[in-house]
């Protein structure tokens, strides 16, 4: 809800967009930024979100992870550190 219809500094979510063989969670083109949230399940699939992120890298992507303990219980301080990450890596 908090990134929904461009509240999140005017950026466009794409949900649930299909990359390659992938389904990403969240997608921004316009940055080419992919934001994954991260369950309990990938403490159990490391090598598979290695190679994942390598792949999507491989296409000029930029992934950022976010647990889904923090989104559930920190939503704010994710926002606050999202804004921080796109600032920090896309100010030209």
């Amino acid at each position: 809800m908090q990134v929904k219809k461009k509240k999140f500094y005017g950026l466009d979510f794409d949900r649930k967009k299909i990359i390659g063989n992938f389904i990403v969670d969240f997608y921004i083109e316009c940055l080419g930024l992919i934001i994954e949230i991260d369950g309990e399940i990938h403490q159990y699939q490391e090598e598979y979100d290695e190679k994942r992120t390598a792949y999507l890298e491989s296409l000029g992507l930029i992934v950022y992870r976010i647990s889904d303990e923090r989104v559930c219980f920190s939503m704010e301080t994710v926002l606050v550190n999202l804004r921080d990450f796109i600032i920090k890596t896309f100010e030209n």
